[in-house]
């Protein structure tokens, strides 16, 4: 007598997704043989060098980001993000600004500009990155391009 659990483990196969991708795979070579019935087996060992077909494995949305030339300023990106503090406080970071600038001179102008508090902090893994209270990320961006530190195409906005 079988019981639901038996049933379950015989009418799904164990590993899904190399399961689903033989079935396309097998199906695929199905309809082939149909439109072209005179295939010997050399011709159908050339027809699946020709298909090159690759399996998709995981995706990592990391990998980029954990990457060895990652730091500051690589690619030249400038990244704009905003970070929640508590309730409706938030904070703008920008970061990946070329060290040749000064920091603090950016800060001050940009402080003066948006009526906000702002500071440089010095990140061990990303470099110098300024801090200004609020989301000033439309401001940060428009302010960068105008003043001519960053080119608009330069700039990746992050955030809700």
């Amino acid at each position: 007598m079988k019981t639901v659990a038996h049933i379950k483990q015989e009418s799904q196969p164990s590993t899904f997704p190399n399961y689903f991708y033989i079935t396309i795979i097998q199906s695929f070579l199905h309809l082939h043989r149909l439109r072209s019935p005179t295939l010997s087996s050399g011709q159908h060992s050339s027809l699946m060098s020709e298909l090159d077909i690759q399996i998709p494995t995981a995706f990592d949305p990391f990998a980029e980001a954990n990457a060895e030339n990652s730091g500051a300023g690589s690619k030249e990106y400038v990244h704009i993000r905003i970070q929640q503090r508590n309730g409706r406080k938030s904070l703008t970071t920008v970061q990946g600004l070329k060290k040749e600038f000064s920091y603090n001179k950016i800060l001050k102008d940009l402080k003066k500009e948006f009526c906000c508090n702002g500071t440089v902090v010095q990140d061990p893994e990303l470099g110098k990155v300024i801090q200004l209270q609020g989301d000033q990320r439309k401001n940060v961006s428009t302010f960068l391009v105008q003043a001519g530190i960053v080119k608009k195409e330069h700039i990746k906005i992050h955030g809700f």
